[in-house]
């Protein structure tokens, strides 16, 4: 059979052949077409630089493309349809070559780390639906021509760093439901042209930096769902318009400049809001009583505004999880203003209420203890609340925040608020509470913070506190807490914020724990009555930026081992009585920014390096033996100062031995009289005994006011003399406490007894008593009683 030349000419009634032919044809456009889509998505994968799971290992020739992990294809045609490579940590950029693969109808490449920017060459896919880039690194516009694509209906491209404005040409988008823009950088006004998106569902164009006013044909969608406008540079009011919607389950505007407020009846309106937060803005008038009606409402948030009034009931609100409106101008100072927290006892569903920083005043009611279970979170600061703490704070076992600092709360703190045994974060600071600190809250060992400062708490600081192992932030400044610091305490090394107990009557030493505190940042126990020296494991929490230590009675020099604080910015020891030269050291750290060395007895030349070439940064006065130094200390040449030193030395020494030989004369008359009135003085101690004041441990606390540091009238080697008034007959004495922490006061104790009982003379003070006894902690006191001179001399 001869078959060359054969033309369909030859049979014009073979439609078999032409079939054949066509069929030919097809197949070779289909195999070239099927081969351009293969090249475009291994285009796609050589723009990829990191595939961390692998999952584009099987991208290669040993199987077909349909079946690479990610593409998926159609039954008839083989053509790529999906590309699905989401969350899968990949890194690189979006090739152009996606352009090709022209059915394509989703891609989903949201979670990961694209960067560069989207190809315009996406415009080519007209048949694509889902578009979803969000959770990305993506920068520069927009596309333009991606308004090709008009069977959109999900636009995603959040959570990116994409400048510019919003092309206007994505108003042909009309199919589109969800549109996402939100987390961006771009810029412009809210496109009007959104109001043609007549199935827009969701609307998402929060935390970029569009301005200009909410166009009110928003109002006119009426399938929108949910709204998201929040940290822009919106102005204006809230189009009434949207208070229309009735489908609207979620609204967003917070941090703006949206004034107005709101419309008496938007419960009414919007029957199925779930979500309402437009905290930020400059919102006024009253909260609308008929929001009461919104029954499905989870989160209501307009802090931050300038909302007045009283706060309607939110008894309706049975799934309110979420209930922030602090920081207003909402209660009116009266009691009744705080009645809206029994209405919350119905929300079974609460977790978070924040009602700071308002007018609300009044006592806290007891039906508190009668909220959710499920309330972990409870803020009323900067209030004008008080009276005490409700004791039924107790049944909100699962709060794990409590913030009620900045009232004017009277009263103790409740012992049973140790029952809250998964607190973590718990401040009371600057609300007049009293009392001592219940050991309870020792009980609280999941707590992280705990700021009790600016009370008036008394007594000592409870041990248990030490059984806070979470603690990494601690203040009980500004108190009246007495005696010493809980060794355990203070060595507790999960403290790594911030450690405060200045400004109250602490006594006693550093104890050498403080070592543990390795990451704590800031120590300050200024303004107390510490004294001994500085504990060289000091030098071992070098993660310290803060150290305030001023206004104590610490002595010795500075340990050698504060040279680890390289990191330090802050150094105050004012204030104290430590001696001995500056160290070098301290002229070395390179962080510290201000150093006050102040009203010590240092002596030596002052360095010049460091933080001490600048005056305005350091502070040396009432160090009266330093010389050198800058010229702006003021400080004597240290050549001349030497000079004096040895002419001054060779004075005393002249001196010294003449007032020897003198006291030496002296001793001896004072032996022959002590001979000559033996019987004298004997009548007189029994004298002494029979009138003897009857004075106890409690009685010297009354008379000096729990030993308070405005009756200090001096410090020694081995005790603090503090001035008194007895109360019984008003009587001024001088109280001398024995420090029996210090290595031989209590040997100091006995031969000042001995000699007092032994020796009279009219230049000494009368003794009255003596009080050897114990402390209310159990712990030994011994003092002397003296009689007040005031404004007197003792020569």
């Amino acid at each position: 059979m001869k078959l060359v030349g054969i033309s369909f000419g030859d049979f014009p009634s073979c439609p078999l052949l032409l079939c054949i032919a066509l069929a030919l044809c097809f197949n070779q456009v289909s195999s070239t077409t099927n081969e351009t889509e293969k090249l475009a998505l291994l285009a796609f994968k050589a723009g990829i630089t990191r595939d961390p799971f692998g999952m584009l290992n099987s991208w290669n020739n040993s199987i077909e493309f349909c079946q690479w992990y990610g593409a998926t294809c159609s039954r008839r045609h083989r053509r790529v349809t999906v590309l699905d490579l989401s969350s899968q940590g990949l890194f690189g950029s979006i090739s152009p070559h996606i352009g090709n693969l022209g059915f394509l109808r989703k891609v989903k490449l949201q979670n990961n780390s694209l960067d560069h920017e989207i190809p315009p060459q996406v415009g080519q896919l007209r048949r694509l639906r889902i578009f979803l880039l969000h959770n990305n690194s993506l920068v520069g516009e927009i596309p333009r021509n991606i308004s090709s694509c008009l069977d959109l209906i999900v636009l995603s491209v959040e959570k990116n760093e994409l400048t510019g404005e919003i092309p206007r040409e994505l108003s042909s988008l009309t199919k589109l439901q969800d549109f996402s823009l939100s987390n961006n950088n771009f810029i412009g006004s809210l496109p009007s042209f959104i109001g043609n998106f007549s199935s827009l569902v969701a609307l998402s164009l929060g935390w970029n930096k569009l301005g200009g006013s909410i166009p009110q044909v928003l109002g006119y969608l009426t399938n929108l769902q949910y709204i998201n406008f929040a940290s822009n540079r919106l102005l204006g009011t809230i189009p009434s318009s949207l208070f229309n919607l009735s489908s609207l389950n979620k609204f967003g505007a917070a941090f703006n400049r949206i004034h107005g407020t709101l419309p008496i009846g938007m419960g009414l309106k919007l029957p199925n809001l779930e979500v309402f937060s437009i905290g930020y803005n400059q919102l006024e008038g009253p909260i609308p009583p008929s929001i009461s009606n919104c029954t499905k409402l989870a989160r209501f948030q307009i802090s931050s505004n300038i909302f007045s009034r009283k706060v309607p009931s939110m008894e309706n609100l049975h799934k309110l999880s979420w209930f922030g409106i602090h920081h207003n101008m909402l209660g009116s100072g009266e009691h009744e203003s705080l009645s809206f927290l029994c209405s919350l006892t119905n929300s079974t569903e609460l977790e978070s209420v924040n009602f700071s920083m308002n007018k609300f005043g009044g006592v806290l009611p007891k039906c508190l203890g009668n909220l959710s279970t499920t309330l972990w979170s409870f803020a009323a600061t900067e209030g004008e609340i008080f009276g005490e703490i409700p004791e039924e704070i107790r049944n909100l076992i699962n709060l794990e925040v409590l913030f009620m600092n900045r009232n004017r709360h009277s009263g103790v703190i409740p012992s049973n608020l140790g029952n809250l045994q998964i607190l973590k974060l718990l401040q009371l600071s600057d609300s007049n509470l009293r009392g001592t600190i219940p050991s309870s809250l020792g009980n609280l060992t999941m707590l992280i913070q705990l700021d009790l400062h600016g009370n008036d708490f008394r007594g000592q600081i409870p041990s248990h506190l030490s059984n806070c192992r979470s603690l990494d932030g601690l203040d009980l400044s500004d108190n009246n807490l007495s005696g010493a610091i809980p060794p355990h305490l203070v060595g507790l090394s999960s403290l790594a914020i911030i450690l405060n107990l200045s400004n109250n009557h602490l006594t006693g030493i550093l104890p050498i724990e403080v070592g543990n505190l390795r990451a704590l940042t800031a120590l300050d126990i200024s303004d107390n009555l510490l004294l001994g020296e500085i504990p060289i494991s000091l030098g071992d929490c070098t993660s310290l930026v803060h150290l305030w230590m001023e206004g104590n009675f610490f002595h010795g020099s500075i340990p050698q081992s504060i040279k680890s604080l390289g990191g330090i910015e802050y150094l105050d020891l004012s204030c104290n009585n430590l001696s001995g030269q500056i160290p070098e050291f301290l002229a070395v750290f390179r962080s510290l920014e201000l150093l006050n060395l102040s009203y010590n007895k240092f002596e030596g030349m002052l360095p010049c390096e460091g933080v001490f070439k600048n005056a305005t940064r350091t502070s040396i006065v009432g160090n009266n033996e330093l010389c050198g130094g800058l010229p702006e200390f003021h400080l004597p040449n240290c050549i001349s100062k030497s000079y004096k030193s040895r002419k001054i030395n060779i004075v005393i020494v002249f001196a010294s031995v003449i007032f020897g030989v003198l006291g030496m004369a002296l001793i001896v008359v004072l032996i022959y009289l002590c001979w000559v009135k033996k019987k004298v003085n004997e009548q007189v101690s029994s004298s002494m005994d029979d009138s003897r004041l009857n004075v106890s441990y409690g009685t010297l606390l009354k008379a000096t006011e729990g030993f308070f540091a405005t009756n200090l009238i001096g410090v020694g080697s081995f005790g603090s003399v503090y001035k008194g008034i007895l109360e019984d007959n008003g009587m001024v004495v001088a109280v001398k406490v024995l420090h029996l922490v210090c290595r031989g006061a209590l040997k100091s104790f006995i031969v000042e007894c001995e000699a007092l009982k032994n020796i009279k003379h009219r230049n000494l003070l009368k003794i009255l008593n003596v009080c050897s006894s114990s402390d209310y902690q159990g712990n030994d006191f011994k003092a002397l009683v003296y009689e007040f001179m005031d404004n007197g001399s003792l020569e």
